[in-house]
């Protein structure tokens, strides 16, 4: 999402991030009944991440899954979906006690975290596997859903049709354990691909004071602070990338990692570096002949200790990263030597469940 949900879990996304794994059988299923006296409920609206947290603070709700749905492929897998072309797109499944929150209740909840008009994906994830859908589990669903959509069209709130479908809802599989609670597993690469995605600045635009309320009890609106950094960074990492530091030569973790894999922002998940284009540069710092995504690097003219260098930090996390220099070996002449402490390497045989697995095929021979 570029920045995409793929970028930024190619990012930020990381983004930290992400990981594929099969599923196996049918055991990715979700339970065919609901249990006891709860109902169930599915939506999508894009990006999964995104769609749980507005549902499970709600009272009533009791569960919200990240799931697959709307496709003929039994068990996808994240890799297949987010490629497109197995009919399926990402969505969330909720089980709620309908004696304490309405359907109508969670119809007004969905809408206010799409863009209803917009038939070709969600804010920067693009593609059908990503557009908005009702899926209703009966009839009366799908009349509730339909005056809600035909109610939210007459308000003059959109000055373009609604194009959300409404649809029967069909198998839905449970996505990869990686993808459930996400924005509680990885709170800051969360926050940094949503805030990236564009998605909050559209809904305050359309919604106006009322969801700029709800963005601020999520505290999603905003990059994390310094303190949600300090919480969930070691302290070199947080002096490395936010204070501008630098870490010892010689002594720090990627200064001579041979192994084949990438190298993404230590914050935001960002994609930076690749092993292929890594040297011993004999300095005791990771250094690199050029970045695998030169669109996630910012340089910047640095003039401290007395010295005119070029300074490199990330785009999106606005970390800072390292520094490069014009004395590095060919095709490019250029030294990009940076601080272990500001990377995360992932391995190429995690680059799939990792949520990179585009980039598997620059180590296949």
């Amino acid at each position: 999402m570029i920045i995409s949900k793929s970028l930024y879990m190619l990012c930020i996304i990381t983004l930290g991030t992400v990981c594929l794994a099969c599923a196996q059988d049918d055991g990715n299923k979700s339970p065919d009944r609901p249990k006891g006296n709860l109902e169930k409920a599915t939506f999508a609206g894009g990006c999964f991440w995104c769609m749980e947290l507005p549902f499970e603070k709600l009272q009533g709700v009791k569960e919200v899954l990240s799931g697959y749905t709307g496709g003929q492929e039994k068990n996808p897998t994240y890799k297949e979906v987010s490629a497109g072309g197995t009919g399926h797109v990402e969505a969330i499944q909720i089980m709620f006690d309908p004696s304490k929150i309405t359907y109508e209740e969670l119809l007004n909840v969905f809408w206010r975290q799409i863009d209803p008009t917009d038939p070709n994906g969600q804010f920067v994830d693009r593609g059908s596997q990503y557009r908005s859908v009702i899926f209703y589990h009966s009839e009366e669903q799908k009349k509730r859903a339909e005056k809600s959509r035909d109610d939210l069209q007459k308000s003059g709130r959109f000055n373009k049709p609604i194009v959300t479908e409404i649809l029967p809802a069909g198998e839905f599989y449970t996505a990869e354990e990686y993808h459930q609670d996400y924005n509680k597993k990885n709170p800051i690469r969360y926050k940094f691909y949503r805030y990236n995605s564009g998605r909050d600045q559209y809904l305050e635009k359309v919604w106006g004071k009322e969801e700029k309320k709800q963005m601020s009890d999520n505290k999603i609106q905003q990059k994390p602070s310094g303190d949600d950094l300090k919480r969930e960074l070691t302290p070199l990492q947080f002096k490395v990338t936010q204070e501008n530091g630098t870490e010892n030569p010689f002594d720090n973790e990627y200064w001579d990692n041979k192994k084949d894999g990438i190298y993404v922002d230590i914050v935001s998940g960002e994609l930076l570096f690749s092993s292929i284009d890594k040297y011993d540069s004999g300095t005791g710092w990771p250094s690199f002949t050029k970045p695998l995504e030169p669109s996630n690097i910012v340089e910047k003219e640095d003039k401290g200790f007395f010295m005119n260098r070029t300074e490199i930090r990330s785009r999106h996390g606005d970390s800072h990263l390292g520094h490069v220099f014009s004395d590095g070996p060919a095709p490019t002449g250029l030294r990009y030597c940076m601080n272990s402490a500001a990377l995360r390497f992932i391995p190429k045989n995690n680059l799939e469940k990792e949520g990179y697995g585009q980039y598997r095929k620059l180590f296949e021979k």
